[in-house]
């Protein structure tokens, strides 16, 4: 795995983290997110309609948002197999080596 996460496994991260709904504080660390930028995807996931607040200072998923985490969880499982079979086509090309 890359050492940097892309937009679309940050909203991930975020969304499993209020599964069970959750706060700021909770999501923040365990996303390992500066306050600046959890701000930032809390609006966006919000507004796409994939996290609600609930009593005002605890964050939910909606069916919105459990449905993005499972098409997220597929496309995750296509990009490695993509990925795998790169190396294999990489590996008999520059190698002439084949399995």
């Amino acid at each position: 795995m890359s050492k940097y996460r892309n937009k679309l496994q940050i909203i991930a991260d975020i969304l499993v983290i209020v599964r069970n709904g959750s706060k700021k504080t909770h999501i923040m660390y365990q996303a390992n997110l500066s306050y600046k930028l959890l701000r930032k995807y809390l609006d966006k996931v919000i507004t796409a309609g994939l996290v609600k607040t609930e009593n005002g200072d605890s964050y939910v998923l909606t069916g919105k948002g459990e449905e993005f985490l499972n098409r997220h969880e597929e496309y995750s499982k296509a990009h490695k197999r993509a990925q795998k079979e790169r190396s294999i086509l990489e590996t008999m090309f520059f190698t002439g080596d084949h399995q």
